[in-house]
């Protein structure tokens, strides 16, 4: 029942990301995959801080904060100059 849970956390995290960082969706199963590895990414840069994300409100946002940096990421390392 966990792995439910953790994937609707995921799913939530990753459109809200993309929300926030793109401005429109881009598809559940891409925004379940930027949740899942965003909420990876959220845990292991709190962890640097020494916090810990507590309940599902904390997983939640851990997720986001890690599904922005991975987006920002992702754009940074993809990002091309338009050609002339």
């Amino acid at each position: 029942m966990y792995f439910v849970w953790y994937l609707l956390i995921g799913l939530a995290a990753g459109w809200i990301a993309n929300y926030l960082v793109k401005g429109n969706g881009s598809g559940l199963f891409v925004n379940l995959i930027v949740g899942l590895i965003g909420g990876l990414v959220g845990g292991w840069l709190l962890s640097l801080f020494g916090l810990v994300a507590v309940g599902t409100l904390g997983s939640l946002a851990t997720a986001v904060i890690g599904a922005i940096v991975l987006l920002w990421v992702a754009t940074i390392i993809t990002h091309r100059k338009p050609r002339k």
